[in-house]
């Protein structure tokens, strides 16, 4: 059962459009109306080939998106999106495969969460990579102009990042992190301040997901992705942020 708006009413204002791309129908089901009664309006589809069409037809806040689709399978419904634009993806996978996990998120995911979860974990997730898609990385006033860090240049007024004066896409969560980390640079910042200030993860949050964004990451802002200035691995520690 997909939940659809009534014609002609529209969503109520403020209330984010979540894509839920997921073959098991009970799954489905149970996730679109638990969602949508917690304030999100849900259009959920089958396979990874209707949600890329209803992409290209609807407005989307977020996708939540199943790994183990049939056809287009979940990795590369991901890529495609991914390669598409920074729309936020949290995947769901059935079960906490490293390779799995790994293969998602490096696939552009912005987070993932293992099934069976409950509802309220998983709007958690959505609202929490809505927040970092629409906020600046810390709350009050941006400071003014440009922040110039070798190449790199950082608006935090309006959320830019250029490299050499030539704009760079980010997707949300790596624009956070990186705002996370060069507000500090050259201090170190552990994988598990990173889970609980970008991701909002507790405690038990999974470093996977910030390595995997790291080096999405990299590859955008650093002119060798093997020998980073920018963001610089501190072995045992965490990530600090350069040039120093």
């Amino acid at each position: 059962m997909d939940e659809r708006i009534p014609p002609g009413a529209g969503p109520a204002a403020g209330m984010p459009r979540v894509l839920l791309i997921e073959d098991d129908v009970a799954v489905r089901d149970g996730l679109s109306m638990a969602l949508g009664g917690r304030g999100l309006v849900v259009d959920a589809v089958a396979t990874g080939e209707e949600g890329l069409a209803r992409l290209s037809s609807r407005t989307t806040d977020v996708v939540v998106l199943d790994l183990m689709l049939p056809g287009l399978d979940g990795f590369e419904v991901c890529r495609r999106i991914r390669a598409a634009g920074d729309l936020p993806i949290i995947m769901l996978t059935a079960r906490n495969d490293d390779i799995d996990v790994v293969a998602g998120l490096a696939a552009g995911a912005d987070d993932y969460v293992v099934k069976p979860a409950r509802a309220q974990v998983i709007e958690a997730r959505i609202r929490a990579v809505l927040r970092r898609s629409g906020q600046p990385s810390r709350p009050g006033p941006a400071p003014p102009g440009i922040e110039q860090h070798g190449d790199l240049g950082i608006d935090r007024a309006g959320l830019t990042v250029t490299k050499g004066g030539e704009p760079v896409g980010l997707a949300p969560t790596e624009l956070r992190l990186l705002l996370e980390l060069s507000q500090v640079a050259g201090r170190v910042l552990s994988r598990q301040y990173l889970l609980e200030s970008v991701w909002e993860h507790g405690y038990f949050g999974d470093s996977r997901v910030v390595d995997a964004c790291v080096q999405r990451l990299r590859a955008k802002i650093e002119d060798d992705s093997s020998a980073p200035v920018y963001v610089q691995t501190v072995r045992g520690f965490g990530y600090r942020f350069g040039p120093l």
